[in-house]
Parts: C-alpha cells; structure tokens; sequence
C-alpha cells in the first residue's frame, strides 16, 4: 500500500460512514421537528449560548481532539506496527465512536442540556447518579494531569542535531499570542458585533503572524527559574494555573473564538497532511517505511512490550472511542447546538473527522523507518515534511516544525481549559453546590490533584526519568475508554426506555467495558509485580495503582446496579 491510498481509502471508507451510518443514526434517535434546543431556551450569555453548526463544528472538533489522535496512534504504531492502529481507528470511530458521540448529545439535548450523568439520574437512579459522577471527575482530572504534562513537553523540548535552536520556547511565544489574539477576537465578536466571517478574516493570518514571531522572541523558561527547579513542573503549575482562569471565564471570551481557531488548526493541518502526501507521494519523497506489524520499546531502552488486546484499545481513545467526547459533548456542546438536526455533523461528523486526523498522525510515523522521541516530536517531524511539500518546496522545513508544534500545543489548550470547566460542572453537581462562590471552590479542588502529582519527584526505568504523563497514560486510556463503556450502557437504558435501537449502543458498551477493566486489571498486576520486586517504587505508582483499583470498584458497581435495575425499567413517552 502506498501513502496516497493509505489516506484515500480512509477518506472513502469515512465519508460513506457518514452518509449511511449517519442517516441510520439519525433516524434511530427519531430526530424530526423538534423544540428549540437549550441552547436556545435556556441562554444566559454564559453557558448556554446558540452557535451555527459550521461554527460549533470547529469548537467540538478541537476541544474532543486535542492530543488523542496525535498521541494515542503515534504511541499504538510504534508499539504495534500502524495497521492495527488503523484498523481500529477506522472501526472504532464508525461503529463505536460516532455512535456514543451522536446518541450523547441528542441525549444531553433532549434532557435540557444537563450532563450524561444527570440522564443517567433520570433513566436509572441516583446511586447510579452518582457513582457515574465520581467516576466522571476521577476520569477528567487525569485528563488533566497527562495532557497538562504533555504540553510542558512540547514546551521545553530541545533542539534537535538538525535544528540550531530548540523549538520549545518559540512555541511558548507563539502559543501566549494565541491565546491572547482568541481573547481579542472573542471581545470583538461580542462587545463590537464583530460576525464570524470577519473575525475569522482578520485574526487567522494574525495567528499565523504569531507563529512566524515564536522563534524571534523565544521565551525559555528555564533562564528565569531558582537553581535546581525542574522545569516540566514549573510549566505544568503554570498551566493549570491558566486552566483556572480559563474553566471561570464567560464561553464566549476565550473558549469559544480560541475552540474555533484552534478547529481551524486542525483543518490546516488535515488539508495540508492530504496535499503534502499526495504531492510527496507522486515524487517519490514520501513512502510507507514503518512495518505495518511491528514492536519496539516505546521511548525508554528496556521496556517490556504491552500485549496487542487490550492495549491497542485503551492507548488509542481519541480517534476511534473516547468517553471524554460524552462529556464535552452533553457538558458544553450540548449547550450551544443551534438545531437537532445539527447533532449529525457536529457529533457524528466530528467523531470521524478526528479519526482522518488520526489517520493523518498515523501517516506521519509511517514515513519515518525508525522514529524516536516524544509523541509530539515525531508529529511535528512528519507533518513539517507534508506541510514542506504541500507548499511545493516553498515552505522550508524548519518554519513548518514550528507551526505544526504550535498546531499541538493549541490541539491541547483546547481540551485543558474545557476539561476542567467540565470537571467543575460535575463537581459541583455531585455535591449539590450552586453559585459563583462555589464554582471557584469546584475549580481549585479538581486542579489540586493535577497540582501535587505534578510536584512529586519523578519516577524512572532504567535510570531514566518516566514524563508523568507516560506514568499516566495507561490509566487515562483506560478510564476515558471505562467511561466510553459506562456511558454507553446508561445510553443502552435510555434508547430501551424510549423504544428505540438500543443494539446500537450495547454491543460496543460490552465491547469497551471487557477492554478497560482488563487494562485496569493489567495494570495491577504490574503493581504488584513492583511491590514484590526490590526496586524502590515512585510515588506515583502508587497513585496509578490506587487510582486504577478505585476505577474498577466503581465501575463493577455501576454495572451490578444495571443488572438489578433491568428487570424493572419500563417504556416512555418517545419524546422523553
């Protein structure tokens, strides 16, 4: 198989996905003249606020994205060889994915925009209720941690042999203008009734600015810290200080211009991933070099191979199934979907829109023979060699690694701040907290976890140090995808009460719940295989070894309370 057929049979295969699966899932959630939606009924100016699907589309997009299909496929293909990352992708995302996404926020909607839990609450029971909400949290703060962690890498990463200068803190620079440029186009769009097109017209070439300023002015932390702090916790305390700032600001301020902009990123680099194969491709210069079966350590000498079931299924989430996108999709999105018709392209469409940008991440380890480094090394590696390309040589390669880690950098934003807004939400819900006051409580407890885990000593294999978010990387795939799994089932209950297709959802529920707890379990295992060993053990891995028992205790429970509710749930109105 050649590079141009790899992404062109994805394409196909998605784009047909979207046409008949998407009008079977349409028609299954009995999607017809409906109410306005909450967006609609419920707008406050804060929360609730109506957008256009092509508007909205970007914002969902970037916030369920993130780093998932960069990371997840570029470590499954590494492991594992790209073939089976593909296969899932392209499986997970149409028959599993898409559908947990779609039925998630028609659910959401139809509930007045209340979260998968609250539907939960409504469908099930409240123990149910609240054992979801626990497990949500749980599972969003160690979204926090890892992605946090990741950004401080791309942060700090150093130059390569092939680069004078290391790109981190350029990416820095760039990545502050972002941010500020989103909150200047927010103020504008809503203080000056700027409209879309316009600001979009002037404030995309502005980014675009920034990313040429980063390596002029670059901003290396590492120059203003005391002697002997390390810097990947000076930026990840840095970080989830900006998150909560950001989770307390109006949605039209920061997330939703900064969600747009950053869709838009992805966008960029999707297109030019297309151009830069095919033009690449037809010259010969790019070609499929990584085996399609394969294994390897991952990014340390001497670490032992994971085996192909589960693995595949939890370090892959984003970009085939992620429990995540059920809470960004009934927690914001739900929010803000002008019509229900909308929920096909925004939910469905934007579930295989992340799978082809992970086919495109996929893409850019198979043209490396041997790549090395962080995940998002080789990401800006690849895509800077189809950027370079796509502009005919015109691009030079180095400028182009730079905007494809601004791209990375961005992608995460997107999700940190959304996550933890979303993280409060649920706080704030499981406790029964109202109020200003109390939001700003729910904020800085859901970052004191993230904050600790980030200043405890680092662990290591080998003598080297293990990045936190490698340590955690294991247990957030298996939680996001535990919740993919749980959501799922409380989904299951919801279209059985309603009449409806409920072999949509209950197949895959089984599916995601075998491979989560069998992951959990695996990481136990290991756990202990530590505890009798007699090496000393990081802090941290005891917290993952603790973290992945509490998951799988709740989890069980929840399921055991379906089982018992089953015999007792009883049809309703479709309109319910």
């Amino acid at each position: 198989m050649t590079l141009i057929l790899f992404l062109a049979v994805s394409a196909v295969i998605l784009g047909l996905a979207y046409r008949w699966m998407g009008r079977l899932l349409f028609k299954a959630a009995g999607i017809g003249d409906e109410s306005p939606t909450p967006a609609h009924a419920q707008r406050d100016g804060l929360d609730y606020e109506p957008a256009r699907w092509s508007w909205l589309l970007p914002q969902h997009f970037s916030a369920i994205a993130a780093a998932g299909p960069i990371v997840g496929p570029i470590l499954a293909a590494t492991l594992f060889g790209w073939l089976p990352a593909w296969i899932w992708i392209i499986l997970g995302s149409i028959f599993i994915g898409g559908v947990h996404d779609f039925f998630t926020l028609v659910a959401s909607v139809r509930h007045s925009g209340k979260s998968i839990a609250e539907v939960v609450r409504q469908h099930m029971n409240r123990r149910c209720h609240l054992l979801f909400l626990a497990f949500v949290w749980i599972s969003l703060v160690y979204v926090i941690v890892a992605f946090a962690d990741v950004t401080a890498g791309a942060f700090t990463q150093a130059a390569t042999p092939n680069q004078s200068e290391a790109p981190g803190p350029a990416v820095v620079t760039s990545s502050l203008l972002y941010l500020g440029l989103a909150v200047a186009m927010g103020w504008l769009m809503r203080k000056r009734n700027w409209s879309q097109g316009r600001a979009q017209a002037v404030f995309l070439p502005l980014v675009l600015g920034a990313i040429a300023i980063g390596p002029m002015l670059p901003l290396d932390l590492a120059r203003l810290l005391p002697e002997g702090m390390r810097i990947m916790s000076a930026w990840n305390v840095i970080l989830l200080t900006y998150c909560f700032f950001a989770a307390i600001a109006p949605m039209w301020l920061l997330m939703q211009p900064r969600g747009a902009l950053g869709g838009y990123f992805l966008y960029i680099i999707a297109v030019a991933g297309v151009v830069g194969v095919i033009v690449g491709g037809l010259s010969g210069d790019l070609a499929i070099n990584a085996p399609a079966w394969g294994s390897g350590p991952l990014f340390t000498p001497g670490e032992a191979l994971p085996p192909l079931f589960p693995i595949l299924f939890i370090t892959i989430a984003c970009g085939a199934c992620s429990g995540f996108h059920a809470i960004v999709a009934s927690g914001t999105t739900a929010k803000q979907l002008n019509r229900f018709a909308d929920a096909r392209p925004v939910a469905y469409g934007g579930m295989l829109l992340e799978a082809f940008f992970a086919c495109i991440s996929l893409a850019a380890v198979m043209i490396l023979a041997a790549p090395t480094g962080r995940p998002d090394a080789i990401f800006a590696n690849g895509v800077a060699l189809f950027l370079h390309h796509a502009s005919f040589g015109l691009l030079p390669v180095n400028i182009a690694h730079g905007f494809a880690l601004l791209c990375f950098a961005t992608f995460i934003f997107d999700t940190l701040d959304a996550c933890t807004r979303l993280a409060r939400y649920v706080l704030m819900e499981l406790l029964g907290w109202a109020g200003q006051g109390k939001a700003l409580i729910a904020t800085g407890l859901t970052l004191a976890g993230p904050l600790v885990l980030a200043l405890l000593p680092p662990a290591e294999v080998n003598g080297q140090v293990l990045p936190l978010w490698r340590v955690f990387w294991g247990l957030f795939g298996s939680s996001n995808q535990l919740l993919a799994a749980l959501t799922l089932l409380g989904l299951t209950v919801w279209l059985y009460r309603r009449g409806r297709g409920a072999w949509f959802t209950l197949g895959p529920a089984g599916l995601m719940l075998t491979m989560s707890l069998w992951s959990l379990a695996l990481m136990l295992k290991t756990h202990l295989g530590r505890i009798n060993g007699t090496a000393p053990i990081a802090v941290v891995h005891h917290v993952e070894a603790g973290i992945a028992g509490l998951l799988m205790i709740l989890a069980s429970w929840l399921v055991i309370e379906t089982l018992v509710l089953r015999r007792s749930l009883t049809r309703i109105p479709a309109a319910a």
